[in-house]
């Protein structure tokens, strides 16, 4: 990895000289435009309205307009401003972490220690830890000031950007106002179907099957060129049933659960076909669970 920023994290008198690291990284496959006709490659290019020309990046500024004038802003103009020049990465509060809203999580950073020291970097990261805090911080990056939650991720502080409230838009559906009476035994069948479906999260057990395929699809083309039987390549595929409006609920819930439990059923099966008479271990009994799960992102 390469820093992208350095700078200080800040809180009272504290300074913790720190680099910044983009935590995540896109695994999609690069894909690039062509002409379907004879697979030129399609280019965008940055044209001047006024001399048609062709503008380098680097010739290029920014501009606002007000509606009847317009003011250009030079790269020395933006750099100039107070905010950009600041290298600090500033603790405004410590808040408890059950009150940051997943909603508004963007960007995740890793910091590291960049001092002869670790000291303060390893003081503040068991403090957050053991106050089960979560501290805002305000820095600016990239000509945008942020709003950020710093937090302990194994052991490393992690620098999480958060949304502006106003970026954040409001849920108004009406169709939520309208009052809904749920029987005692719906919500019972619905946590047995819950729990049906509970395991522990490990998120190495998810793979992107899409992108997965795209390789796969992308490989056969390589060696076969475009007379690719698809087919051929995944193998036959069962036309899912579109999902409808669920007229009896009960009936919906009550299906699921028992095709969920004979689902668990079949697990606890052993290659003999005899139910084994030890207790299910847990793994024995998250597997079962994880297959519909996993199916269900597929599907979405």
């Amino acid at each position: 990895m390469r820093a992208i920023w350095k700078g200080a994290l800040t809180f009272g008198l504290v300074n913790v000289p720190v680099k910044v690291y983009s935590a995540t990284e896109d695994h999609d496959v690069s894909l690039h435009q062509v002409h379907n006709k004879d697979g030129g490659r399609i280019r965008y290019q940055r044209i001047c309205e006024i001399d048609g020309e062709v503008v380098p990046y680097s010739d290029i500024d920014k501009a606002y307009d007000d509606g009847e004038k317009t003011v250009v802003l030079t790269k020395e103009d933006l750099e100039s401003l107070p905010a950009e020049r600041s290298r600090e990465i500033d603790v405004v509060e410590f808040v408890p972490s059950e009150q940051i809203d997943l909603l508004t999580l963007d960007r995740a950073y890793y910091l590291e220690p960049d001092s002869a020291s670790p000291k303060a970097y390893v003081l503040l990261r068991k403090t957050l830890e053991q106050t089960d805090r979560t501290a805002i911080v305000r820095f600016s990056l990239r000509q945008k000031t942020r709003l950020a939650a710093l937090r302990v991720r194994d052991d490393v502080l992690v620098l999480q950007t958060l949304l502006w409230s106003d970026e954040v838009r409001e849920a108004a559906f009406p169709s939520l106002d309208e009052s809904v009476r749920i029987s005692a035994k719906e919500l019972e069948l619905s946590a047995s179907l819950v729990e049906s479906f509970s395991s522990d999260f490990d998120p190495e057990e998810f793979k992107d099957e899409y992108q997965e395929e795209l390789r796969t699809l992308i490989e056969a083309k390589l060696e076969k060129g475009d007379a690719v039987d698809t087919s051929e390549t995944f193998g036959e595929q069962e036309e899912e049933e579109a999902g409808g409006e669920v007229i009896d609920l009960m009936a919906a819930l009550r299906a699921s659960v028992e095709k969920s439990r004979a689902a668990r059923e079949g697990g606890a099966k052993t290659t003999s076909g005899k139910t084994d008479a030890a207790a299910p271990t847990k793994s024995e009994t998250k597997a079962p669970a994880k297959k519909p799960a996993a199916k269900k992102k597929k599907a979405s």
